[in-house]
Order: structure tokens, then sequence, then C-alpha cells
């Protein structure tokens, strides 16, 4: 086994789709016919009516103790390229190359017999990739107990949870030791418990193993990977050594949700700003440490006495990671002639690098009434100065 060996070699890699299935037929017909004759088919470089690039040009490497964390939004074009690599689809242009035992979880429950227990597809899947009985025989206690499920070990798989045929799946992937491995989006499903184990697995895995991972959850593909690359509309939009950069651009490209409001309409949030030098702007960056300046302006009907707010902060994977409550400095807000304007300074805020959006909580203490939550009112993104893997860094005094 060669250190630092190339496993995966993709080279100007490209899969064109077409929308309408009887299109698609028409097109699989004439294509099939300029084979067969062994006529000059029409330019594959150029899209055919209804036809669309699924991935495009799509060039990289991958060696052995590498692990590639793959990310993009919906109909990015990551499915289909891991689906080529997986050789369940051929590409219009390109080639692969790839060496040794290729062990893939692209679907869940992919590749195992419904009617045949567990440990007969663990014996089904083994022999696929190319192991002997005998090797098998000499792992399948390390699997069973990997994937936690001896009990229902000898059951029909067809009778699983998702949650187990993810266990079972996982469990026969990470004991096979294969060459390559290429994990899409398995690990969403599950306890928290059997994801850690996942990804320490995937730790061990990369001393002999290379290591493709597709998933939604950056902080997944941050701890396990040491390359990203981010697709957008099937093409490479950025690919690199550096995950932290990667997965910032892929942060600035999220669009967040849509404003959401709740409340029984006795005040309405009119403005919304952040200060940056003195001026009112509508987004702005910080770096890890700076404080963060918000204004926002209420009006109401009448006067309203006895207010406390609270702001919440979310990230793109609409994770509530802190909060800040007018209640810990003794803050009540009180509308005089319909209208309050309130100011709120967050010292040295370290978050990690990303897009965050901000939500508003208003309550009455007379009545504990909420009398509004708004989500999505402004957005500000933290660019970093120091490189976290956690959420937020807290500060601290060193001696």
């Amino acid at each position: 086994m060669e250190e630092n060996e190339v496993l995966v070699k993709v080279e100007n890699l490209s899969k064109k789709f077409c929308i309408d299935l009887k299109t698609s037929l028409w097109y699989g017909v004439k294509d099939l016919c300029y084979n067969v004759f062994g006529n000059k088919n029409e330019n594959s470089e150029e899209l055919r009516p209804k036809e669309f690039w699924a991935v495009k040009d799509i060039s990289f490497e991958l060696r052995r103790g590498e692990c590639l964390g793959l990310i993009g939004h919906n109909g990015a074009g990551k499915s289909t390229l891991l689906k080529i690599l997986n050789g369940l689809i051929n590409p219009d242009e390109g080639k692969v190359t790839i060496k040794g035992r290729v062990c893939a979880l692209i679907e869940l429950g992919a590749g195992f017999n419904p009617i045949l227990t567990g440990r007969e597809n663990i014996y089904n899947n083994g022999a696929v990739l190319g192991f002997s009985k005998n090797e098998i025989d000499s792992k399948v206690e390390e699997i069973i107990d990997f994937a936690e499920i001896r009990e229902f070990i000898d059951m029909p798989v067809q009778n699983y949870s998702s949650g187990m045929k993810v266990r079972l799946g996982f469990a026969v992937a990470a004991q096979m030791e294969p060459d390559v491995l290429i994990i899409d989006e398995v690990l969403a499903v599950g306890d928290l418990g059997f994801r850690v184990k996942c990804m320490n697995r995937i730790t061990d895995l990369l001393s002999s193993s290379a290591v493709i991972f597709v998933s939604h959850s950056m902080a997944q593909v941050t701890t396990v990977s040491n390359e990203a690359m981010l697709l957008e509309h099937g093409r490479i939009d950025s690919y690199s050594k550096n995950v932290g950069d990667v997965v910032e651009k892929y942060f600035f490209k999220f669009q967040t949700s849509d404003e959401q409001l709740i409340g029984d309409g006795s005040i309405k949030l009119t403005e919304f700003s952040f200060i940056e030098n003195s001026k009112k702007v509508v987004e702005t960056y910080i770096r890890n440490g700076e404080d963060l300046k918000i204004e926002f302006e209420i009006k109401a009907d009448e006067d309203v006495e006895n207010l406390k707010f609270r702001i919440g902060f979310f990230n793109i994977e609409y994770k509530l990671l802190a909060e800040v409550d007018s209640d810990t400095v003794n803050f009540i807000g009180k509308v005089v002639d319909g209208k309050l304007i309130v100011s709120v300074v967050i010292k040295g805020l370290y978050l990690r690098y990303g897009k965050y959006s901000i939500h508003l909580h208003v309550i009455n203490l007379d009545t504990n009434k909420k009398l509004l939550r708004q989500s999505n009112i402004g957005h500000f993104i933290v660019k970093p100065t120091i490189s976290i893997g956690a959420d937020f860094l807290l500060p601290s005094e060193w001696s």
C-alpha cells in the first residue's frame, strides 16, 4: 500500500440530462444509431433542446489519506457526480480512474437485498467488494458490533428502520476498509451517538483510504475533511485544501429564509439597521471579537410600558447559537407617542465564519405576552481572524 497514492482521478468529467422523458428517449435512440453505424455524433459539447449539464468539466485528484468534502446546494450536481464515480451512470465526456476497492453509501439501504437478513447482506456486500468468505468471516462480528443491531441481525432487512439500515450499511463500509469510501448524506439519519462514532471511524479510515464525503452539515464537513469542493450548477465554484475558505463561500451563497412575522399586531417593527462607522447599513461584515451594533424602531397604536426584548442569532442551518436579552441589564422599553428606538451593542462577538440571521422577540413584562416575534430581520457575515471549529469562541484572559 503506497502512501500518498492517487486513488481517484477525475478528468474533465461532464454529464447532461434531459428534463423531458419522451425527448430523452428520442435522443437516446439517435445516439445509439450514431454509435451502431459509426456516423459522427452530434457535437456533444452543445446542448440540445431541453438538455442541461448536471455536471460540467469536473477535474480533481484524491490520494490515500485524503477526505474530500463535497458541498453545494440541492441540484448542484453532487449526487450525479457520486453516481458516476460509483459506476452507476456513464459520463458523456471525460474520464474517471479509480484504483482499489470502492464502497459507496449513496442512498439509504442501497445495495441491500430486502428479503435477506442483515447477516446475509453483510456477506453479499463483502463479496461485491471482492472479499473472500474467510475474510468476511473474520470481520462479521466487528461489523455486527459496530452496527449495534445484534438482536436484529438475523431479521430480513425489509423490516429494518431507516436508522438500522444506515447503521448496517456504514458498518459494512467502515469495517471492510475499502480503498475508496463514498458517503452521501446518509449520516443525517440516526442518533447523535452513532454519528459521532461514524465521524471517528472515518478519521481512522483515512490512514488507509480515500474518502469522498457529502453533507449539508458544515460542522461534519469541517470535522473530517482535509480538502473541499463547492459545486454550483454542475461546475466547480471553489476547490481548495483550505476547507474553511470553501465553506465560507458556501455560506455567502446561501439565501436565508424569508422573514416570518408572528404577533397580535399591537406593535410593529418599522426599521432595522446595523451601525457601521456611525452610519446605518442593511447588512454588515464583522471580524472575530468586534462589537456588533444594532438599532431598531418599533411603533404602536398606543403607548406601552414594560417591554422586554430578546435577540437571537441563527446560522444558515437555522440553529440558534446565541441570544441577548434586555432583562440581563435591567433595560425596560417604553413606547412613548407611538414610537420607540432601541440601540443594542453586542460586545466582542466571537462567532465562527459564516452568515447569520437575527430574530427579534418583544414581550410585555406585565402580562408576559409575546407581542412580536419576527425572524430574519437582518443578516451579518463574520470574517474570521482566528480559525475555530466550534460555533463560537469564548473570551478569556491568559497569564
